[in-house]
């Protein structure tokens, strides 16, 4: 029999699924092999006693970080709010540091990679995290080379990965490592998940958080966008409806939204393309005439660059089952769409 330890590190207001998840797959490996292959999974905690989720459910730990612990194989660290009330403990950090001279490999699900910054773990390392959760990251660890797009990423031994459900994505890349892709896949089958995930985590976040102040040029510039998507834009054309050189504007622009106006545009355009995938039957022609695509092909080049998944794809998963006609605009409005209101 093949044995492999795993420590799960669980702290006060730790998201539940993120270790459940990743329980349930590694569960399914000694099934299915019938026994030859198995994951010998303890919880640690980062306090004595019960720890609790942030849904309410808690958790007896195995062990703590102060008892002495078997030499992990593993260690897998889990989102969850309360990690920013944790992450940056000198016992936990210190545990950390000494899993991670000992361990094969660190780990950690959504935000739980705050925990690893303390102990310098992330420092020039690439990783990822939560979408919501990146401008914070790269304000705290600055030395992390963040890929915010990314669902699961390897950096040597330290693996991260996007929101939550994105732990069952990182279980089933440890166990196509640990007991090969055909054991992965019967795993994913089992779990009714895909082995892996088309696109990244755009699929799901909304492209434009980037809104300029109230009352400058730049944002009714931005709403003049929204407002008008399928109109042919311009950098010149742009600039000369708020009376501008083409480089003041990219200039004022980038300094205010942080992106260029091109970008904002290309972005606006495809959340609305979105909407229109999500809440509508109009075909793919009309949905890239109304959001100022040139074509079909254009539409589809536009998703596969910025969400690695063609339009087809993206309907198929994300469109509401009760879908309005197809000569109707979408249940919320272009403003709405494109992240105006707020985050997503």
């Amino acid at each position: 029999m093949k044995r492999i330890k795993i420590g799960m590190v669980v702290f006060p207001g730790f998201q539940l699924l993120d270790i459940a998840g990743p329980r349930d797959a590694f569960a399914e490996v000694k099934i299915l092999s019938r026994g030859e292959c198995e994951y010998d999974m303890l919880t640690v905690g980062t306090t004595r006693g019960s720890v609790q989720s942030s849904s309410g459910l808690t958790v007896m730990p195995d062990r703590t970080i102060f008892d002495v612990c078997p030499e992990f194989d593993t260690i897998i660290v889990p989102g969850g709010l309360g990690i920013f009330d944790t992450f940056d403990d000198p016992a936990l950090s210190e545990w950390l540091r000494s899993q991670y001279r000992r361990a094969r490999r660190m780990s950690a699900i959504c935000n739980g990679l705050f925990a690893l910054g303390p102990p310098g773990l992330l420092d020039n390392r690439v990783v990822t995290t939560h979408w919501m959760d990146v401008p914070r990251l790269a304000a705290t660890f600055p030395k992390a080379r963040i890929e915010p797009d990314h669902i699961y990423v390897k950096d040597g031994s330290i693996y991260t990965t996007a929101g939550v459900t994105a732990g069952i994505d990182l279980s089933l890349a440890l166990i196509e490592e640990d007991f090969g892709k055909a054991m992965a896949l019967d795993v994913a089958k089992y779990l009714i998940v895909y082995l892996r995930r088309a696109g990244g985590q755009s699929q799901f976040s909304p492209l434009l958080e980037s809104q300029a102040a109230p009352g400058s040029q730049t944002v009714s510039l931005q709403q003049y966008m929204l407002d008008h998507l399928h109109v042919d834009h311009t950098v010149a054309s742009l600039a000369a409806r708020v009376h501008m050189s083409s480089r003041n504007l990219a200039r004022t622009f980038a300094k205010e939204c942080g992106i260029t106006p091109m970008t904002f545009l290309n972005n606006a355009r495809i959340d609305a393309a979105r909407r229109y995938l999500e809440a509508t039957e109009l075909s793919l022609r009309e949905i890239a005439q109304r959001c100022g695509f040139d074509n079909t092909d254009a539409l589809r080049r536009a998703f596969n660059r910025t969400l690695q998944i063609n339009p087809a794809e993206y309907r198929e998963r994300f469109r509401s089952k009760g879908v309005t006609p197809t000569n109707r605009q979408p249940a919320r409005d272009q403003r709405s769409d494109a992240g105006m209101d707020g985050r997503g």
